[in-house]
């Protein structure tokens, strides 16, 4: 089949990588380069630099849903089109073009988490499992019928980096079978259930600010979730101090007010939690390297201080 694959960051990369090794006529469409790092290096996305490694035609648009955008998917005529963390709308007019329609490959168990970070909120909410859904794409967010849909428990201390590592995976073999079923014409649908639907909002930085009055699991899945963007941090005496990992802990400590941190470097580093104490594995300091929190007390001692 001719298929227009509308995809953005590595999560795309497995599912992209999958329809070219099947043999399909591929035309990439992405989002614009973007400046990254300290200076602001224009930056071209992951799915243009794979599909000009394996010369395939890539199209960016910072709307693709505008007429030069429509003009270049008509110009393809894709028999179908796919998308897997595109990060734009599709307008009618976009979805009207392709024989087959769209299917979405999306990070989450639909109809719950819709919207723009399924992965990082499935962790900072503790659930307990997760998977991905393909859909039929239609003018909603994340409202289209459901395909198929594959599902995979969460570990205590998976990271969303290591979660979408694994749910891109597993999105290439759903979409792979999806696309066999659709061509088989043995391809379902049906329609979510609003009554359970849930929506997720777009991650921004203070979503990583940290409550120690939060029970300590809850602290954890937020470490875990927000980890490796925008990245967990708290107070230290006023400045931020970054925290990577962290590990649910049997301490024995005495409880203490929230924020109150205990240990050294031999045992390890301790914050007090609303109902215990939890484990601090990885920190950084502002302008420092990140670092175990047993070698950062080595120099650093921290016992008695409390994060805010």
């Amino acid at each position: 089949m001719k298929i227009a694959f509308l995809g953005t960051p590595e999560f795309a990369i497995p599912s992209l990588d999958m329809l070219v090794n099947s043999g399909h006529t591929l035309c990439v469409f992405t989002q614009p380069d973007r400046p990254v790092g300290r200076h602001a290096t224009l930056t071209p996305p992951p799915t243009k630099a794979y599909a000009l490694e394996h010369n395939i035609p890539v199209y960016q648009f910072e709307k693709i849903r505008l007429p030069e955008g429509v003009a270049a998917l008509k110009a393809f005529a894709p028999d179908l089109m796919v998308t897997a963390a595109f990060g734009q709308i599709l307008s009618a007019e976009n979805l009207s073009i392709p024989k087959y329609g769209c299917i979405n490959v999306h990070g989450s168990l639909l109809p719950k988490y819709r919207g723009a970070a399924p992965i990082q909120w499935a962790l900072i909410n503790g659930e307990r499992e997760t998977g991905i859904t393909t859909m039929m794409t239609d003018v909603g967010m994340d409202t289209g019928d459901i395909l198929l849909t594959d599902r995979i428990s969460i570990s205590d201390d998976v990271t969303a980096g290591e979660l979408f590592e694994t749910l891109a995976v597993l999105g290439a073999e759903t979409l792979r079978r999806t696309i066999l079923a659709l061509e088989a014409g043995t391809l379902t649908r049906t329609p979510q259930n609003e009554s359970q639907a849930t929506k997720c909002p777009m991650l921004k930085k203070e979503h990583g600010k940290l409550d120690f009055t939060e029970l300590a699991r809850n602290v954890h899945n937020r470490v875990r979730g927000t980890n490796p963007w925008p990245g967990a941090y708290a107070l230290l005496d006023g400045e931020p101090l970054k925290i990577h990992r962290t590990r649910l802990s049997d301490s024995s400590f005495e409880n203490g007010q929230p924020g109150l941190l205990r240990g050294n470097a031999k045992t390890g580093l301790f914050v007090c939690c609303a109902d215990g104490w939890l484990e601090i594995l990885e920190l950084q300091a502002t302008g420092g390297k990140r670092m175990l929190a047993k070698s950062f007390l080595a120099g650093c001692p921290l016992e008695g201080k409390v994060l805010s």
